[in-house]
């Protein structure tokens, strides 16, 4: 196999494992009214030192500033999500979780550890921590090359 090959083929199986994360973080939180999309977005929200508009959001997971925008607007009428003023900039509003939207993303984190001990059974953490590495350099490379 030449490292193109390599290359190629850990490409498709990062595609596809992306479906299937997608497909197992949706039936995982269904019932709490969250999707992995939404999940994804409470977590940016949570994780993030200071509050950040939708912009910076869907910069820092790699996603689209207009998906994100379409989730925050939905997450805000379901009660998860509020906005707040911007002091840097007065039409990009930060995005704010709700006491709603904590308690939804506290609810799903709870059920990701067990979740993530079932995903892990059998592997060690050095393959986890090199397979990382692998995907991180190539995410890096990517956003070196599309700069």
């Amino acid at each position: 196999m030449t490292l193109r090959d390599a290359v190629t083929d850990l490409v498709l199986e990062t595609f596809r494992l992306n479906g299937r994360l997608l497909l197992s973080g949706d039936a995982l939180v269904a019932d709490i009214s969250l999707s992995s999309a939404r999940w994804q977005v409470l977590g940016a929200i949570a994780l993030s030192p200071v509050p950040l508009p939708v912009a910076h959001i869907a910069r820092n997971m790699g996603l689209s500033r207009q998906a994100v925008q379409r989730l925050v607007r939905e997450m805000v009428v379901d009660g998860l999500l509020q906005l707040g003023l911007n002091p840097h900039h007065r039409r990009a509003q930060l995005v704010l979780l709700t006491v709603r939207g904590k308690s939804a993303y506290a609810a799903a984190m709870k059920r990701q550890g067990p979740w993530a001990d079932r995903l892990a059974a059998g592997l060690t953490t050095k393959q986890l921590t090199a397979a990382s590495a692998v995907l991180r350099a190539l995410r890096q490379r990517l956003d070196t090359l599309d700069a």
